[in-house]
């Protein structure tokens, strides 16, 4: 069967193809360690299940508004008020079916042929694939772990051409970890206001934040930059509500409209009942938030301790979400049973076959002298699989 050009253009995601081979393994009972999955471990907190399953009784199973339904959106206006110091109405705000389908909708109601679209690398490995299925053009720009993995201004600014559409930032990110601080999003925010670039800011880590930098929404800095400006979050992360599907974007009004239009066309509402666990998630106790939080941050600092203590490995410090991004490319060129290691894929090839450890080549991030681990898993996997990683490298080095 002949397909679509825009098929071809685009590739799996890579972390999701990593679960599935490692599960396959597991499934011919070979033990396997994953740290590829980026959802976490936690079950959804329980006040938060007994708001879904009241709305299922009560027979909030129908169709509900396109967009979401409005008590939903008026908790998330409250949660952008409170947490983000954001004023935005219902026609601003639009629910869909988890961030990532957020981002498509975002991404094919802003971009046509021809534009270009700056994304930071290291970046999340479907922002250039929902970019390319809209016909955009992916515009990489190449961060240093030296720079702490950020964008500067200067950066930013030499990308942007007379095609520059948007610009897509992710704080803290996946997969670095990495957070911006308020100078450095107020001379972002100069530059896009400057030359009239959008700003994709999306922020479902936000609230698994380790460091003293209070997470600052780049839309709050002034009217300007907000106008230019998405945010884009979702309650999969914080609230470790991955299967429940419910994402959120807050913008410009007619670009909202433009977005449930094309929602409506495709899945209409996001899961009924699903979205009454999302209002108590958002208005209800956050103790669980920081329980996670806590759980996640000692998780952090042991498994960057026991990665900087590894022979030629280097890892920067997370500020956020639960990834680590260590850089392994010493090991490139090395052999093993006659398999050279010539690259990221090569190496998570290797640490799976012979360490028996799941983790995702950097390549699919865009940086190719990485590997990004997941800690969204427990403490136990977390000394088991740092260990079996530690013995396949020594194997390297023999």
């Amino acid at each position: 069967m002949k397909l679509s050009k825009r098929v071809s253009s685009i590739k799996p995601s890579p972390t999701l193809e990593i679960t599935e081979r490692a599960a396959a393994m597991k499934a011919e009972g070979i033990d396997i360690i994953g740290f590829g999955a980026g959802e976490p471990d936690f079950d959804t907190p329980e006040h938060i299940k007994k708001a879904a399953i009241d709305a299922l009784k009560k027979g909030y199973t129908k169709y509900t508004s396109v967009s979401g339904i409005n008590a939903l959106k008026d908790a998330i206006i409250a949660k952008l008020q409170r947490d983000n110091r954001l004023a935005y109405n219902r026609e601003e705000v639009i629910v869909s079916c988890g961030a990532k389908h957020t981002l498509y909708n975002l991404a094919q109601a802003m971009f046509e042929d021809g534009m270009e679209v700056i994304i930071p690398a290291p970046y999340w490995v479907s922002y250039p694939d929902i970019v390319l299925l809209a016909g955009g053009t992916p515009v990489f720009v190449d961060t240093t772990e030296e720079e702490g993995f950020l964008l500067t201004a200067e950066k930013f600014e030499r990308a942007i051409t007379k095609g520059t559409r948007a610009l897509i930032l992710n704080y803290p990110s996946n997969p670095t970890g990495a957070t911006y601080d308020l100078d450095t999003l107020e001379e972002i925010a100069k530059v896009a206001v400057k030359h009239n670039i959008f700003v994709i800011s999306d922020e479902i880590y936000e609230k698994i934040l380790y460091t003293d930098i209070h997470h600052v929404s780049i839309a709050s800095l002034n009217e300007k930059i907000k106008e230019l400006t998405v945010v884009v979050n979702g309650l999969s992360k914080a609230y470790s509500m991955t299967g429940w599907r419910l994402g959120y974007a807050a913008g410009q009004k007619d670009l909202i409209s433009a977005m449930n239009n094309i929602q409506s066309q495709s899945t209409s509402n996001p899961t009924s009942f699903a979205q009454y666990g999302g209002v108590d998630a958002l208005n209800g106790s956050q103790d669980e938030v920081i329980k996670m939080r806590e759980e996640f941050k000692k998780r952090r600092d042991y498994i960057v301790r026991r990665l900087k203590m590894m022979r030629r490995v280097s890892c920067f410090n997370p500020a956020g979400a639960f990834y680590v991004f260590p850089k392994i490319s010493f090991y490139y060129g090395k052999s093993f049973k006659g398999h050279t290691i010539k690259n990221s894929l090569d190496m998570s090839d290797y640490l799976l076959r012979e360490g028996r450890v799941s983790v995702v080549p950097g390549a699919a991030f865009g940086a190719d002298d990485y590997l990004r681990l997941s800690y969204a898993t427990s403490m136990k996997n977390i000394e088991g699989g740092l260990n079996r990683i530690e013995e396949a490298l020594e194997k390297l080095n023999a």
